[in-house]
């Protein structure tokens, strides 16, 4: 698809812009521009535009409003230290849309169209990918736009993807987590959304993540919805765990946990280094049992935003407990160096991940 390209009339000057990336934190600064992208059942994908970030318009009738029709993906372009923008697996992020879209009977757009898009932000606004540890975030996300109040899929849609300048996602740095176990709220049901990236999860984990910010928490940890058990996924994360023996365990994808394009780099980086990495279920009462005998060695986080997070003390209604080498996590450690270094072009990309821009 060509792209209409209309760059903005008043863009942020350098020197703002220099200025903004000195601490951008996270979410709160954005680029000049973004692309939207429309859908109609009659013409399919259209009227491709580059245009200075602006608010959008919407009926007030407008589906999304109404019945929550919306996905959305997180991504992020990096500057290498050659000066180079990448993209880290891309093809991944417009996959799991096109099964976000499904899930929500929304129409799939193609990954290299998806590509295309982001590709087209990236390339206008390159001037606000961040050198050093810092990143620019992507938001590539669809909601339904057109103006009818049945309880039906849209024949309207708009596409559109925005971008941020990053730093840490966590305000303390790199110091372990402290995570609330939520034994009144669970993030997703067998048959549900959770492995779609889509708003209304999120807007239901808010209160148990309002919950655990009371309790002195960074983040939620969410059961299982049918015993309260089996551990999931944190509000937007997913989670490793680390024994003794250096192998690892993760939660399995059955369809409440979202796939994270992280976990399952992490995944193959920790086979290829000859770690031993299981997904399976993994309890509560192991989680305690293990970091108490010693037989858990780490725990660790990871997502897009936040990278690889150590957690260090768990929280719940029964009790608290702390995983014993959080401030040593050697794996935890070694597998984000691989990672980050691999996004950042310091170590060989011989997995074909990174794409240039």
């Amino acid at each position: 698809m060509t792209f209409t390209i209309t760059p903005h009339a008043s863009p942020v000057s350098a020197q703002a812009r220099e200025k903004a990336l000195e601490d951008p934190g996270f979410g709160r600064v954005f680029t000049d521009h973004m692309v939207t992208l429309r859908w109609t059942a009659a013409r399919g994908w259209h009227d491709g535009k580059v245009t200075a970030r602006a608010p959008i318009a919407i009926d007030p009738a407008a589906s999304v409003l109404h019945y929550a029709q919306e996905i959305f993906e997180g991504m992020k372009a990096y500057r290498t230290a050659k000066g180079d923008i990448v993209l880290f697996r891309p093809d991944m992020n417009a996959n799991r849309l096109a099964r976000s879209a499904e899930r929500l009977a929304m129409p799939v757009i193609p990954e290299a169209l998806f590509i295309e898009a982001v590709e087209a932000l990236v390339k206008i606004d390159k001037d606000w990918v961040p050198s050093g540890a810092g990143s620019l975030y992507l938001r590539p996300f669809m909601f339904a736009s057109e103006a009818f109040l049945g309880v039906r899929p849209a024949q309207e849609y708009v596409f559109c993807v925005i971008a941020c300048p990053v730093g840490p996602y966590f305000k303390g740095g790199d110091k372990p987590l402290k995570l609330w176990v939520s034994d009144k709220y669970t993030r997703a049901a067998p048959g549900g959304t959770g492995a779609a990236k889509c708003g209304g999860n999120y807007a239901a984990s808010l209160i148990a993540q309002a919950e655990a910010t009371e309790k002195g928490c960074d983040q939620v940890v969410f059961l299982d919805a049918a015993e309260h058990r089996w551990i999931e996924e944190l509000g937007g994360m997913n989670l490793f765990f680390v024994m003794s023996d250096g192998s690892m365990i993760t939660p399995p994808l059955t369809g409440t946990i979202l796939p994270g394009i992280t976990r399952t780099s992490i995944i193959e980086i920790a086979r290829d280094l000859g770690m031993k990495v299981t997904e399976a279920p993994y309890s509560m009462d192991q989680w305690r049992s293990d970091a108490e005998s010693g037989k858990l060695s780490e725990a660790f986080a990871c997502g897009t935003a936040a990278v690889v997070a150590s957690i260090g003390e768990i929280v719940s209604s029964s009790g608290s407990f702390r995983v014993k080498n959080a401030t040593g996590a050697t794996v935890a450690g070694k597998l984000k160096e691989q990672l980050v270094g691999i996004q950042k072009g310091n170590i060989s990309d011989s997995r074909g991940w990174v794409r240039k821009v």
